[in-house]
């Protein structure tokens, strides 16, 4: 493999960041998703996210395609689709026409899922971690093959196909990029190393009332990293062509300190249509000002992280302008 053109222009000019809408579950989230979107890209975000759970939101590839016709440069896709909820034939179809309807802008960001009660709802087999993770592979090998050259046949446990292949195929050369989520340091990065284009991984340190402290989450990402590390070397694979991404779950800026706690005392995450929300409550939020934002993120690209990835309230029109007028144009590399 060689590095994905994506992850060589994005180490390339100012750290980047995409951000992942939670655009809600009333009947206004489709425009909201496109208007969303329109604002991303005019704030000068590398990439426009919505993520996969049909229990809480819209389907992200509907939102996706209304906002990839009004927008022209973000690049669009959702940061962990659940490779088991569909078939990785219809998967591979999906994305491909993403990227052909952007023009070429389409993420593939993959994962295994978590939410079970969504899996038996979908009445999808949930099984162990170790399942999901071997039924994510299945589907990782089966999405690149069906967009190769050729018909594609694959005899899995989970999965299998014959002579399936994607026509047209994906717009990008060689093909979308993938990105895995995860932060599991033996199983996931394994992956990422294997497959991925990028990986997208968090601290997993909760908020303590609203606060956090720079320092531990920095150490925690130092150690995922040298994990991944590891993984590519066992592996042969150039660390190099990996991009390092970092998922914030869920976001709250303010001008000031004060502003941000304003913002969180108020903020009910049981009413987010996001389940990450709501399942990690307000300890899955980061509130601050942005002179802490700013060296939250600093201290992430000091620790070896290329690309960010925010989640955050599309409601929330401040945090989304004080992350791109404030925050992303201050974060540098090799500080």
């Amino acid at each position: 493999m060689t590095a994905h053109p994506w992850v060589t222009e994005s180490r390339q000019g100012p750290v980047r960041f995409g951000i992942q809408a939670i655009c809600g579950q009333d009947d206004a989230v489709y425009r909201r998703a496109v208007e969303t979107g329109r604002f991303a890209e005019s704030l000068g975000f590398d990439f426009y996210s919505i993520f996969d759970h049909p229990m809480m939101q819209a389907d992200p590839f509907i939102l996706l395609t209304a906002v990839a016709m009004q927008t022209e440069r973000i690049r669009v896709g959702s940061t962990v689709l659940c490779g088991l909820y569909r078939h990785p034939t219809q998967l591979a179809r999906l994305v491909a026409d993403l990227d052909g309807i952007s023009g070429g802008r389409a993420i593939c960001g993959l994962g295994s899922g978590w939410m079970e009660r969504e899996f038996a709802a979908m009445e999808v087999p949930f099984g162990t971690p170790k399942e999901r993770q071997d039924g994510l592979d299945e589907a990782i090998e089966i999405i690149l093959g069906s967009w190769g050259s050729a018909p594609f046949s694959y005899d899995g446990k989970r999965f299998s196909t014959r002579e399936f292949q994607v026509l047209p195929g994906p717009v990008q050369s060689p093909r979308p990029p993938v990105m895995i989520g995860g932060s599991g340091e033996k199983r996931t990065l394994k992956q990422v190393a294997k497959y991925g284009d990028a990986c997208n991984i968090q601290e997993g340190i909760p908020a303590r009332d609203g606060h956090f402290e720079i320092d531990e989450r920095v150490e925690a990402i130092k150690r995922k990293l040298a994990a991944l590390d590891g993984h590519c070397d066992d592996l042969d694979r150039p660390r190099d062509e990996i991009l390092r991404t970092h998922f914030t779950l869920s976001l709250i800026l303010g001008e000031t300190e004060a502003d941000a706690r304003r913002k969180y005392d108020a903020f009910d995450p049981d009413r987010s249509a996001s389940p990450g929300t709501r399942a990690n409550g307000k300890g899955g939020i980061l509130t601050a000002s942005v002179e802490k934002a700013i060296d939250y993120y600093q201290a992430m690209v000091d620790a070896g992280i290329d690309y960010f990835l925010v989640q955050l309230e599309a409601t929330d029109t401040e945090t989304i302008e004080l992350l791109g007028r404030e925050v992303m144009p201050r974060i540098s590399r090799g500080s």
